[in-house]
């Protein structure tokens, strides 16, 4: 089923997330609809690399529009239908100059629809498994829920008490009136309704105490609270958001914390109402050593002290900066669109559109020789509002900022090191309140701040990878979000926390992370062979140079060693292949095996001599796959390629992914041809170059459902791959 065909299937939660999608007017939802079987067809994640086929798709989509107008004007459709397809065709006019950014936001627009889709079905699998909380989690929230319900309990209590404050108070100052009107000259009399007042009095007295003596425990148990949501609910968050971001699966939701803010923030307002009551009372009422007058100074501002700390930490970014057709989070590059969301965790309805958000940088910026200063451009102020979040929460979500760099002596521009310690910086997030309610003034006196976590800038794509490697290094160790000088005293990680950051990126990927022997392989190949890598650590310049970090990695399905690979083969039928990362070359390689059969059917399993980087920068891995040939004993060519491990025809796993031209016509026919390897009657493979050696000790097999092109390795065209020997295994 198509993909958008999916999408409509979905369940109305999930339709609103399409809809707050298309909600911009980058790439139009009747145009998406209309044009959905060709959109989804075509190699949008080229395109974006690719200008000539930039251009081809640009120009098939401007006159699929006239086509769908045409269709609209002899079906009798509406008017409005035919106006916004010629209006849509002549908004994307603008691309005519750079159609690969069209292209761009197609396939970003393509990816999050896919985000949607997986979600969903990752909720129904969890519905159905009935998957059951961590045990230390429900503990942990168990214990807060129940000391909530017992803060909730004690202010219900407390507005009781205070009611029966007033009437006490009430009580004692109308008898107490009463007595002074009468003017009695009975002095028994006089004497025994001095007696009740007095008694009234004490009992208020000790109402008043005990009332404040209340309170003071009350602020404690919120106190106590506010402690483990700053301090240990919300930090977790945030680390839980850090490792998110660099691909961990972890939950950040945020619906959770915000009920707990939202209950503490409601019972600190409370207790505010409280001591105005009782000021209010003593103003009406106060004699000698009153509680009231003694403690309310003391008490109103630790009430203070305490919602003030619980309204800054409050504000928080959601959703950290990205691009939509970045790779991962937290990299942006100038001049390109990235989105971001803030959100209060205080949901208070009075609060609902006033409080505005303004978005800036560098408040707090270093003073390091060459750091770069931005100028955020764009709709850079927003008003928190609930109808921008599905759980109706305070947000502001900001989706078309730019960043433009400021022009200065120091000649930032030169960096190439895109590392945080040279490119990075904050997004910030000011507030001020354009309201007038109770909330509203006390909040105006302490408008929240917050930031985003570092982010790299970069001025084009060839810093990407470089940028994201910092990205994942400074997530992965850094516990300490605001610190920009962490590069310039850079720790080392631990195998540890390396492998299981490795495991991330291939289960934000593919869906799977890495087991442990294929890690144990990593860790071979970086520190050669331990008894136990658990005391091994690789240092951040040694990280930012090794290949693992390279794209090719999200189309890998999982590692197996040398004899498990020849195991595999020679059980499929003639032809069968599988790809697979060489550890013969330093800076890393891609090769493939293929088993065949002997006259007397024995199975030979064979493999190409690796492809490294440099090669792949030139030519698309698909097309070597399609195009790769052997020449048997007549001279006769053959690609022996034909079922990708386990069972997959080799046209339906990389089909997509071809050019439109084949055979004679391709773009890469001559290269195949000079390549060729000759098989001798010894049912060895020869090459005319022969290359060195390739000693393989695992082996990846290639997920047919990803892309695996030159975007992994570079954008050049051109066809320099100089190496298509192949040895027998």
């Amino acid at each position: 089923m198509a993909q958008w065909e999916k999408l409509r299937q979905l369940e109305s939660v999930y339709l609103t997330q399409v809809d707050e999608l298309y909600d911009g007017d980058a790439f139009p939802m009747d145009v998406r609809h209309y044009l959905a079987h060709w959109i989804e067809g075509q190699d949008w994640d080229r395109a974006a690399r690719d200008h000539d086929v930039a251009m081809l798709l640009f120009q098939v989509l401007l006159e699929n529009l006239d086509i769908q107008h045409s269709r609209f004007v002899q079906g009798g459709e509406s008017f409005l239908l035919q106006h916004n397809i010629r209006r849509f065709k002549q908004s994307f006019q603008r691309y005519q100059e750079e159609p690969y950014n069209l292209a761009n936001i197609i396939q970003w627009f393509l990816v999050k629809e896919k985000e949607i889709l997986q979600n969903a079905e990752l909720a129904e699998q969890v519905q159905l498994l009935q998957v059951q909380q961590n045990p230390m989690e429900t503990d942990s929230q168990r214990n807060i829920e129940r000391k909530m319900t017992d803060l909730k309990n004690k202010v219900q209590c407390m507005e009781h008490t205070v009611k029966c404050l007033e009437e006490q108070q009430d009580e004692f100052d109308f008898k107490y009136q009463t007595h002074n009107m009468e003017g009695t000259t009975n002095e028994a009399e006089k004497t025994e309704q001095m007696k009740v007042l007095q008694a009234l009095l004490n009992r208020l007295d000790a109402s008043r105490k005990s009332m404040l003596s209340g309170m003071g425990v009350l602020l404690d148990g919120v106190e106590e609270l506010l402690c483990v949501l700053v301090r240990e609910e919300l930090v977790q968050w945030q680390r839980r958001q850090q490792k998110a971001c660099i691909g961990a699966p972890d939950s950040t939701c945020l619906d959770q914390l915000e009920k707990w803010f939202t209950t503490e923030a409601e019972c600190l307002f409370q207790v505010r109402k409280f001591l105005k009551k009782l000021e209010e009372l003593m103003g009406k009422v106060t004699y000698d050593q009153d509680p009231v007058k003694k403690q309310k100074p003391a008490l109103q501002k630790r009430v203070d002290s305490l919602l003030t700390s619980l309204l800054k930490s409050a504000f928080v970014v959601e959703t950290q900066p990205s691009m939509p057709q970045g790779k991962g989070p937290l990299v942006l590059r100038t001049n390109v669109q990235f989105s971001v969301k803030t959100r209060f965790l205080v949901k208070f309805p009075e609060l609902n559109h006033a409080m505005k958000v303004n978005v800036s940088m560098d408040r707090e910026a270093p003073l390091v020789k060459g750091y770069r200063r931005f100028n955020v451009l764009g709709t850079n102020s927003k008003a928190l509002n609930m109808a921008e979040s599905m759980s109706g929460g305070m947000v502001a979500d900001f989706r078309h900022l730019t960043l433009k760099e400021q022009k200065s002596g120091g000649g930032g521009k030169g960096i190439h090191d895109v590392s945080l310690h040279h490119a990075s910086t904050y997004i910030d997030f000011n507030t001020q309140i354009v309201g007038h309610t109770n909330a509203c003034s006390f909040v105006h006196c302490i408008p929240p701040q917050t930031s985003s976590l570092p982010v790299v800038i970069i001025s084009n794509s060839s810093q990407q990878q470089s940028a994201w490697a910092s990205i994942l290094w400074f997530n992965m160790l850094c516990l300490e979000p605001k610190n920009l000088l962490f590069f310039a005293n850079c720790p080392v990680a631990m195998w540890s926390q390396l492998g299981e950051m490795l495991s991330w990126q291939f289960l934000s990927s593919t869906t799977r992370g890495l087991e442990s022997n294929q890690l144990d392989m990593i860790a071979h190949k970086l520190f050669g062979k331990q008894q136990s890598y658990d005391a091994c650590n690789i240092s951040w310049t040694k990280f930012s140079k090794v290949t693992i970090l390279n794209c090719l990695w999200i189309s890998i399905m999982g590692f197996v060693s040398k004899g498990k690979e020849k195991t595999l083969l020679k059980k499929k039928r003639r032809g069968t292949f599988l790809l697979r990362f060489s550890e013969s070359i330093r800076d890393g390689g891609i090769t493939f095996s293929w088993v065949d059969y002997s006259p007397t059917g024995e199975p030979d399993v064979r493999s190409v001599q690796p492809f490294t980087k440099v090669d792949l920068s030139q030519i698309p891995f698909h097309e070597i796959i399609r195009n790769f040939q052997i020449l048997e004993d007549e001279n006769v060519p053959e690609n022996p390629l034909l079922f990708l491990y386990p069972d997959t025809p080799k046209v339906e796993a990389f089909g997509k992914y071809y050019t439109e031209k084949s055979g004679a016509d391709s773009q890469y026919i001559k290269y195949i041809k000079t390549k060729l390897v000759f098989v001798s009657k010894e049912n060895t493979l020869e090459a005319k170059s022969p290359m060195y050696s390739d000693t393989v000790e695992g082996s990846g097999l290639m997920n047919p459902r990803s892309g695996l092109g030159g975007e992994a390795f570079g954008e050049s065209p051109s066809l320099p791959v100089n190496h298509q020997s192949t040895k027998s295994l």
